[in-house]
């Protein structure tokens, strides 16, 4: 059995150029592994917190040589001699280290980047791949595969320009399409799309996440292109491809209104309702995800009571992989499915948790990227460990975005050849 020996954290880059935390783990018998934690555009109140320096004559002050030194200097010494397989002992022995609610002393991103690193070390310890080892761990799935993956193709919101309110626009390949044939599908829409946007005279750059930004008046447009593109590849609308959305309403919603583009007036509830049912049922658009904003749980409520039936409502912000807060949804009915990000709540055991809840309230479960990313492939893994519905990681562009995707086409072939 192989014990941990060194753990040392250094600061680096995210996709967005904005200064993360990698760790870096040695095992007694002289095994090495290493992980970065991904960090959030769009965050919601009850996420973990995450450490910066808020330094202004450094790295814009969002540099994290504090967290990585709280690594180096308290978390490390303590984790010196322990079983890397002993993931729920460490991660607890973290957060009593911390002693905060929201992990606000050492940092969610640093506690995170230890938890991770110290996953990959016991997958490492037992000789075992990651995902299997996760899912001989902790039994969440007794089938190993590839989740539906969820692309995001076109950026708005705060991933975007200022071009549209919606923050993602989605192709959903359908979930009986194996995960080599979903990925070409979503390449070969991704770069038509661009050859349609080019067509129309578009602007034709990407958003924060890689999916394309273009110049369009209103979200309506959108789809419109969007369906314009799956007709002129050999792909049927509705049948082999679908769509989803992440609207993210928090970005748009002030003083008990929602301010979409598509309409001059402000939105109530009850219009943004309306208007996710026309989605629903003029586009097909069967996933949605952030409809309201994170405190208007009895709109939540509302729209998953008359739609929830064939539609996907996912919460995000609203639930911020929070143990109280799913609790609280499942409960009231505020949703049918949850995005599962282990940076909000900041430790692998506690993202176990919230899944394994989630699953037993029969929930459809989403593991999902941040839009700032690292080309770590843990979140791949993980997805198909713990056995999520869905993986959320964006277009297929951009190298963070696409280690992922690489990840999984390497898992599906090991697993067929299994």
């Amino acid at each position: 059995m192989s014990n941990i020996k060194i753990i040392h954290a250094r600061e680096i880059l995210d996709s967005r150029g904005i200064p993360t935390v990698e760790c870096q783990l040695w095992l007694d018998d002289g095994s090495f592994v290493h992980s970065s934690v991904p960090s959030g555009t769009s965050t919601s109140k009850m996420e973990a917190f995450e450490l910066r320096d808020n330094d202004p004559n450094r790295m814009a002050g969002k540099g994290v040589l504090t967290a990585v030194n709280n690594v180096n200097n308290i978390i490390g010494p303590q984790l010196v001699g322990q079983d890397p397989t002993d993931q729920t002992k460490i991660d607890q022995l973290m957060v009593d280290l911390d002693g905060t609610k929201n992990k606000s002393k050492l940092g969610a991103n640093a506690i995170l980047a230890v938890s991770q690193v110290v996953a990959k070390a016991g997958a490492l310890s037992q000789k075992m791949p990651l995902y299997r080892y996760i899912q001989q761990k902790y039994q969440l799935t007794q089938t190993l595969r590839i989740p539906t993956a969820i692309y995001g193709i076109i950026n708005g919101g705060e991933h975007g320009a200022d071009n549209l309110d919606i923050q993602e626009f989605q192709i959903i390949p359908a979930s009986h399409i194996d995960f080599s044939t979903s990925l070409s599908i979503a390449v070969s829409l991704y770069q038509k799309l661009q050859e349609v946007l080019i067509s129309k005279g578009a602007i034709h750059s990407v958003g924060m996440v890689g999916g394309f930004a273009p110049n369009l008046y209103n979200n309506t447009d959108a789809f419109e292109i969007l369906i314009e593109t799956i007709k002129a590849t050999p792909y049927t609308f509705a049948q082999d491809v679908f769509f989803g959305v992440d609207v993210e309403a928090s970005a748009f919603y002030e003083s008990g209104k929602y301010n979409l583009k598509d309409k001059s007036q402000p939105n109530t509830p009850d219009d943004m309702m309306a208007y996710y049912k026309t989605l629903r049922q003029q586009y097909h658009v069967f996933y949605i995800e952030d409809p309201f904003e994170e405190d208007d749980w009895k709109s939540w409520k509302q729209l998953t009571s008359d739609i929830g039936d064939n539609t996907t409502i996912a919460a995000d912000t609203l639930l911020s992989t929070n143990p109280d807060k799913i609790k609280k949804a499942i409960k009231e009915k505020a949703c049918n499915a949850i995005i599962i990000k282990p940076n909000q709540i900041g430790t692998i055991s506690e993202t176990i948790a919230a899944i394994q809840m989630s699953k037993e309230a029969q929930m459809t479960t989403v593991c999902s990227h941040r839009s700032g990313e690292t080309c770590d492939d843990f979140i791949a893994d993980f997805a198909v460990g713990t056995g999520v519905d869905y993986a959320r990681f964006g277009p297929p562009n951009r190298g963070e975005r696409v280690a992922k995707y690489n990840r999984f086409l390497q898992i599906e072939s090991q697993l067929m050849r299994s």
